[in-house]
């Protein structure tokens, strides 16, 4: 069987959240989905190891439980909740879900709404779902990839769309009204985009012990030129960090007057917290000279795109 786009299941699963207090049949959820009974059916098993009548009512007696752990709502609303038309059919299903019948395991301690699954699929407080993503070698992803990751990538796509500008566009003065940050608010597109390529050139350089490039070109092709540099050494930069446990070292700049102290894993976090400041300001500049194509630059809408 064909394993299903991750695009396809999370459209069935945000399908699923928002009909969950609905009585829907697996033949019109089929049709919200825009697919035919038989390839949902077999799109929703292939991908979650569970059919999805099995799935749905699987989550509405989690949400029964946690109702039950959670409220003082009565065993026959809670029933009605959850679908069934009669309490001894909810207690039936319950006790055969959670080995015990609603009333004691409402008295019961701790309480596990969760119900052993084929998936990660569990639902989630207050009226959602959570799709774990395992044990496995994909389920270890690292904030602090993921954060640097999407900082690269957005870079980049600013200084590519700004290739495309002319210099008046470039130069111009932005106002920054109550948005400006003193001393790190550049007041240009170029200059933004400048210190997007400096500061990892210069932190990286930094935390390495080595002399910060030179950085005089400050041409849009000149700055996409160092940014590639400058990505490969950051990445590298945390990666060593990260790997040997140096997050807590620590390096006295004697540039500053007076000389200052910074750990790695500060200077790291200045970087991605500054990035993200002059990266929502350099996404204005360029909505303001017509290009609007890159949103807010949200790390969510990046990561559906990975697929």
């Amino acid at each position: 069987m064909t394993k299903p786009d991750a695009d396809s299941l999370r459209r069935y699963l945000d399908l699923l959240v928002g009909t969950l207090d609905e009585p829907v049949r697996s033949g019109e959820a089929a049709q919200l989905a825009s697919l035919s009974r038989f390839h949902f059916d077999r799109l929703v098993r292939a991908g979650v190891g569970e059919p999805p009548a099995a799935l749905r009512r699987r989550l509405l007696l989690e949400r029964a439980a946690h109702a039950l752990g959670h409220s003082q709502a009565s065993v026959t609303d809670i029933a009605l909740d959850a679908g069934y038309q009669t309490p001894s059919a909810f207690v039936r299903a319950f006790r055969a879900g959670f080995g015990a019948p609603p009333t004691t395991y409402r008295r019961g301690q701790p309480r596990d709404f969760r119900i052993r699954a084929p998936n990660g699929i569990h639902f989630h407080p207050p009226s959602g779902v959570l799709v774990s993503s395992g044990t496995g070698k994909e389920a270890s992803m690292d904030l602090i990839d993921r954060l640097i990751d999407h900082d690269l990538w957005l870079t980049d796509q600013l200084l590519e769309r700004a290739g495309s500008l002319e210099d008046e566009a470039l130069d111009r003065q932005l106002e920054l009204g109550d948005a400006e940050v003193p001393l790190v608010s550049e007041r240009t597109l170029r200059g933004l985009l400048g210190r997007l390529v400096f500061t990892k050139e210069m932190w990286s350089a930094a935390i390495d012990g080595r002399a910060v490039p030179a950085g005089d070109d400050e041409s849009v092709a000149g700055l996409r030129r160092r940014f590639t540099a400058a990505a490969a050494d950051f990445r590298r930069v945390v990666t060593d960090v990260r790997a040997k446990g140096r997050w807590n070292d620590a390096f006295i700049d004697t540039t500053c007057d007076p000389p200052e102290a910074f750990t790695f894993g500060g200077a790291i976090a200045h970087v991605i917290t500054f990035s993200a400041y002059r990266r929502e300001v350099a996404i204005g500049a360029l909505r303001r000279a017509g290009i609007d194509d890159l949103g807010f630059g949200d790390p969510i809408a990046w990561e559906r795109s990975l697929g």
